[in-house]
């Protein structure tokens, strides 16, 4: 017997909600990896696992041969050998259960997102756009545990650490699907009240100043890569000066290696993208003031510069305190926060008339929200 329509917009919308609550839970996932892989980094434990098994590795030591076959195997790569020889089997355990907690949170990730994903395929009532956003997103996952054992094979062999280059890709991809998911949840949600269109400055200011973030974030993925916060652990000067010498900056050959090798210049370059933020954060919320903007507007800029603002305040007692874990990982989730902050205000700055959430209206008028 067929639904009556109200009784299927109902459905259709149900239907959605379901599908908002299952990516809430993935991008709360993504986070804690994000945070777990950070504790990886600081504990020096991304290469106590040498091997990629995307199945099997699930699976832990379990006897105390399993646990002395994955030592031996540790013991065989350069970084063992050159930093941590003499580590007795239990030192071993610690730094391999911060990397199995970052693969297991990975494949986790993946379940997670697949298995919901073929029922709301299967039910049906997905908007077109919807559908190929997920695909997307299911995609990038899928490059993302490449793009990490990628990462953990640059340091199995002439290093005693992970690619700088690799570990910032790695990390940029992750908060990527996380920006996505984000952006993809706010283009699900219907607006509340009807809004004045924003002005077309007010939308160049967000969208730079999002640029800005990934491009600090990047930088900050680098710092932790070359271990560059334990250096020049002074502020507002860095090494007894404010701004260093071109020929410190970039005595490297060709110059724009320094921005990637240069521990100074690396450094210097996160610390000015942390003030060139914090400047805009600043203009944006004083354009909002002035254009009159709608009040959730208004309020979206004014949380981006409390939360750039604390974000400012973090970096510098990490940095005076030689990155202690504890710093370093409020640090890491607050740049996640300025991350979305600013990915929320930039949504809504920049939203259309067009909204998933609207277009699936129609489509649950025809398949009645599930098959």
């Amino acid at each position: 017997m067929p639904q009556a329509p109200g009784n299927t917009s109902q459905s259709g919308a149900a239907h959605l909600t379901g599908v908002r609550a299952w990516l809430v839970v993935v991008a709360a996932m993504i986070v804690l990896m994000i945070l777990v892989g950070g504790a990886t980094r600081l504990t020096e434990s991304g290469l106590s696992i040498v091997e990629w098994k995307p199945v099997t590795g699930t699976i832990p030591p379990l006897s105390a041969e399993a646990w002395t076959d994955a030592f031996e195997a540790y013991k065989r790569i350069p970084q063992y050998q050159q930093v941590n020889r003499g580590m007795s089997l239990d030192e071993f355990k610690t730094i391999f259960w911060w990397e199995w907690s970052h693969r297991f949170l990975g494949r986790a990730i993946g379940v997670v997102f697949l298995l919901p994903f073929l029922v709301f395929l299967w039910r049906g009532g997905l908007p077109d756009r919807l559908k190929r956003r997920l695909w997307l997103i299911f995609g990038l996952g899928a490059l993302q545990g490449a793009v990490g054992w990628w990462m953990v094979a640059s340091g199995l062999s002439g290093r005693t650490e992970v690619s700088q280059y690799r570990l910032a890709v790695h990390l940029m991809l992750a908060l990527s699907i996380y920006a996505l998911i984000v952006w993809t949840l706010m283009r699900m949600t219907p607006e509340r009240e009807e809004r004045a269109p924003a002005s077309a400055t007010l939308r160049w200011t967000v969208n730079v100043m999002a640029g800005v973030v990934f491009l600090q974030l990047y930088f900050g993925a680098l710092v932790a890569g070359l271990r560059a916060g334990r250096i020049f652990n002074t502020w507002p000067d860095i090494d007894g000066v404010f701004i260093p010498s071109a020929g410190r900056l970039f005595f490297e050959q060709p110059w724009w290696r320094n921005f990637f090798d240069n521990m100074l210049t690396v450094q210097f370059t996160h610390r000015m993208l942390a003030y060139l933020l914090l400047a805009q954060t600043l203009l944006h919320l004083g354009h909002a003031l002035y254009v009159r903007a709608d009040a959730v507007v208004v309020r979206g800029a004014l949380l981006i510069v409390l939360a750039t603002g604390l974000q400012a305040v973090l970096g510098v007692l990490t940095l005076l305190n030689s990155v202690p874990i504890d710093l370093a990982l409020t640090h890491q989730a607050g740049a996640v926060l300025v991350l979305t902050l600013v990915l929320l205000q930039a949504e809504r700055v920049n939203r259309r008339r067009y909204s998933d959430a609207a277009a699936a209206a129609p489509l649950a008028m025809v398949s009645g929200g599930s098959r």
